[in-house]
């Protein structure tokens, strides 16, 4: 993670699955209630796999309005999809 004026840019590469998130989790929370005003950005180019666990973390990030980079054709699928999801629920709460 990196860090300016004005945005967090967060580098992840490798696996978002079960077993390597509990650290990402407890960074960005730490990082996203100490300086709440910032842009984050999130690039996702380097991610080779993600579970459902690691969908789970992306659409938390998706709730703290980060931004994303992403290249690869499957993961702007994804957060397309979690987003309309977000979006679905967020309606659907706001009815009841």
């Amino acid at each position: 993670m990196t860090e300016d004026k004005s945005e967090q840019r967060w580098v992840l590469q490798g696996r978002l699955t079960a077993s390597f998130l509990e650290e990402l989790i407890a960074s960005w929370r730490a990082n996203r209630d100490r300086r709440p005003t910032l842009n984050r950005v999130v690039d996702l180019d380097e991610v080779t796999c993600i579970d459902k666990d690691g969908e789970q973390v992306l659409l938390m990030m998706i709730r703290d309005r980060a931004k994303f980079v992403a290249s690869g054709l499957y993961t702007k699928h994804l957060l397309e999809s979690l987003s309309r999801s977000d979006a679905n629920s967020q309606v659907e709460s706001e009815k009841t």
